[in-house]
């Protein structure tokens, strides 16, 4: 089984060293460890990293900047930010840009390597509290007839509407009687009809969208 590719980016050296060995000792390969968000971006384009994990407060380019940069250049990379700050604006901004889990420092380092793996498989590593209160808050903006929504069949739109309400592949497929490779081949084309890149995008626009 191949070693999953990671990128980590920390202004703290400490926090760089820590990580490296917690992740190495996992299984994971540290394909980068850098200081700031340009070097982030950098090292994310050449590289290719399946997950970058990202601290938001660096210099030269926050994380939250290197987050649009690197789905830009590397769309395949797989984004999670690990900060100090339980900030819902940070949040927020977060999973508009593309971000799978949004983490802080106090997480136990023994549980990293398991939510990593977690968000490699398609989950969301995201707080349900303030991920619930970024969906209220994008339940406010709720637009009418989207255009986007013509395009999705009938079972797609059950299947974004039930990743709304935060289920996962598993209890989706329990809940529409399907298998569980059909669900996924549904998440795959709604996420291809709508340009968005994780479930918790989805999410999000599905909840603008009153569905």
């Amino acid at each position: 089984m191949t070693s999953p590719r990671i990128l980590i980016a920390d202004d703290h050296g400490i926090v760089r060293s820590g990580l490296s060995t917690l992740l190495r000792s996992a299984g994971f390969e540290v394909v980068a460890a850098v200081a700031d968000g340009v070097q982030a971006v950098e090292q994310a384009c050449a590289l290719q990293p399946d997950l970058a994990l990202l601290d938001i407060r660096m210099p030269g380019m926050d994380g939250l900047q290197a987050l649009r940069e690197i789905k830009a250049c590397s769309p395949g990379t797989v984004v999670v930010i690990l900060t100090t700050y339980a900030n819902l604006e940070y949040l927020s901004q977060a999973v508009m840009a593309g971000a799978a889990g949004y983490l802080t420092k106090d997480l136990e380092p023994e549980r990293l390597p398991e939510l990593l793996q977690t968000v490699l498989s398609g989950e969301n590593l995201l707080d349900e509290r303030m991920l619930q209160r970024v969906l209220d808050e994008a339940a406010r903006e709720i637009r009418t007839e989207p255009e986007e929504l013509a395009d999705l069949t009938e079972q797609e739109i059950r299947v974004l509407a039930l990743i709304a309400r935060g289920l996962n592949n598993q209890q989706i497929a329990e809940t529409l009687y399907v298998s569980r490779n059909t669900v996924k081949t549904h998440v795959r084309h709604i996420f291809e009809k709508l340009h968005v890149s994780d479930r918790t995008q989805a999410a999000i626009w599905a909840v603008r969208h009153g569905l």
